[in-house]
Protein backbone atom coordinates (compact mmCIF):
# COMPACT_ATOMS: atom_id res chain seq x y z
CA UNK A 1 0.00 0.00 0.00
CA UNK A 2 1.41 3.34 -1.10
CA UNK A 3 1.44 5.80 1.75
CA UNK A 4 3.06 9.06 2.84
CA UNK A 5 3.58 10.02 6.46
CA UNK A 6 4.39 13.64 7.20
CA UNK A 7 5.87 14.68 10.53
CA UNK A 8 7.83 17.42 12.25
CA UNK A 9 5.20 20.12 12.50
CA UNK A 10 4.41 22.09 15.62
CA UNK A 11 4.02 25.50 17.20
CA UNK A 12 6.90 27.90 16.67
CA UNK A 13 7.43 31.61 17.18
CA UNK A 14 7.96 33.94 14.23
CA UNK A 15 11.55 33.71 13.09
CA UNK A 16 11.87 30.14 14.29
CA UNK A 17 12.64 26.95 12.39
CA UNK A 18 11.16 23.52 11.82
CA UNK A 19 12.18 20.52 9.76
CA UNK A 20 9.40 18.50 8.20
CA UNK A 21 9.82 14.89 7.11
CA UNK A 22 7.92 13.00 4.46
CA UNK A 23 8.45 9.26 4.65
CA UNK A 24 7.07 6.92 2.02
CA UNK A 25 6.03 3.31 2.38
CA UNK A 26 4.96 0.84 -0.25
CA UNK A 27 7.16 2.27 -3.00
CA UNK A 28 10.62 3.70 -3.62
CA UNK A 29 10.39 7.44 -3.21
CA UNK A 30 13.66 7.91 -5.09
CA UNK A 31 11.98 7.13 -8.40
CA UNK A 32 9.69 10.14 -8.21
CA UNK A 33 9.74 13.89 -8.00
CA UNK A 34 8.30 14.86 -4.64
CA UNK A 35 6.50 18.06 -3.80
CA UNK A 36 5.56 19.77 -0.57
CA UNK A 37 2.19 21.51 -0.45
CA UNK A 38 0.38 23.47 2.22
CA UNK A 39 -3.19 24.40 2.94
CA UNK A 40 -4.19 27.20 5.29
CA UNK A 41 -7.71 27.43 6.73
CA UNK A 42 -10.13 28.64 4.07
CA UNK A 43 -7.46 28.55 1.38
CA UNK A 44 -6.72 26.24 -1.51
CA UNK A 45 -3.80 23.85 -1.32
CA UNK A 46 -0.69 25.44 -2.81
CA UNK A 47 2.64 24.08 -3.97
CA UNK A 48 5.59 25.09 -1.83
CA UNK A 49 8.60 23.17 -3.11
CA UNK A 50 9.66 20.33 -5.39
CA UNK A 51 12.70 18.10 -5.68
CA UNK A 52 13.33 16.07 -8.81
CA UNK A 53 14.14 12.38 -8.88
CA UNK A 54 16.83 12.63 -11.53
CA UNK A 55 19.33 15.32 -10.63
CA UNK A 56 17.97 16.67 -7.35
CA UNK A 57 17.01 19.98 -8.89
CA UNK A 58 14.62 22.02 -6.80
CA UNK A 59 11.82 24.54 -7.11
CA UNK A 60 10.47 26.96 -4.53
CA UNK A 61 7.43 29.16 -4.49
CA UNK A 62 8.33 32.84 -4.29
CA UNK A 63 6.75 33.06 -0.85
CA UNK A 64 9.30 30.64 0.65
CA UNK A 65 12.35 31.17 -1.54
CA UNK A 66 15.47 31.81 0.52
CA UNK A 67 13.83 30.51 3.71
CA UNK A 68 12.90 26.89 2.93
CA UNK A 69 15.19 24.10 1.71
CA UNK A 70 14.02 20.78 0.32
CA UNK A 71 16.24 17.70 0.35
CA UNK A 72 15.94 13.95 0.03
CA UNK A 73 17.54 10.86 1.53
CA UNK A 74 16.62 7.99 -0.75
CA UNK A 75 18.22 5.45 1.58
CA UNK A 76 15.70 6.48 4.23
CA UNK A 77 12.90 6.88 1.67
CA UNK A 78 12.37 10.36 3.07
CA UNK A 79 12.13 13.93 1.79
CA UNK A 80 12.71 16.84 4.13
CA UNK A 81 11.63 20.47 4.20
CA UNK A 82 13.83 22.70 6.34
CA UNK A 83 11.88 25.85 7.17
CA UNK A 84 13.73 28.86 8.58
CA UNK A 85 12.66 32.43 9.36
CA UNK A 86 9.09 31.27 9.72
CA UNK A 87 6.30 33.80 9.42
CA UNK A 88 2.69 33.69 10.65
CA UNK A 89 1.56 33.36 7.02
CA UNK A 90 3.41 30.01 6.86
CA UNK A 91 0.76 28.57 9.20
CA UNK A 92 -0.91 25.66 7.41
CA UNK A 93 -1.14 21.90 7.17
CA UNK A 94 1.80 20.67 5.13
CA UNK A 95 1.53 17.66 2.83
CA UNK A 96 3.85 15.82 0.49
CA UNK A 97 2.99 14.00 -2.71
CA UNK A 98 4.44 12.51 -5.84
CA UNK A 99 4.36 15.17 -8.54
CA UNK A 100 5.00 15.74 -12.22
CA UNK A 101 7.81 17.98 -13.39
CA UNK A 102 5.32 20.85 -13.36
CA UNK A 103 4.28 20.07 -9.78
CA UNK A 104 0.94 18.50 -10.57
CA UNK A 105 0.31 16.06 -7.74
CA UNK A 106 -0.76 12.49 -8.35
CA UNK A 107 -1.24 9.45 -6.19
CA UNK A 108 -2.32 9.42 -2.57
CA UNK A 109 -1.97 12.10 0.12
CA UNK A 110 -0.83 11.61 3.67
CA UNK A 111 -2.56 13.08 6.70
CA UNK A 112 -0.33 16.13 6.71
CA UNK A 113 1.45 17.85 9.57
CA UNK A 114 0.27 21.08 11.20
CA UNK A 115 2.64 24.05 11.31
CA UNK A 116 1.57 27.00 13.44
CA UNK A 117 3.67 30.16 13.57
CA UNK A 118 2.53 32.42 16.36
CA UNK A 119 3.88 34.42 19.26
Amino acid sequence: QVQFVESGGGLVQPGGSLRLSCTASGFSLGNYAIGWFRQAPGEEREGVSLISSSDGSTYYADSVKGRFTISRDNAKNTVYLQMNSLKPEDTAIYYCATVSATMVPFGSWGQGTQVTVSS
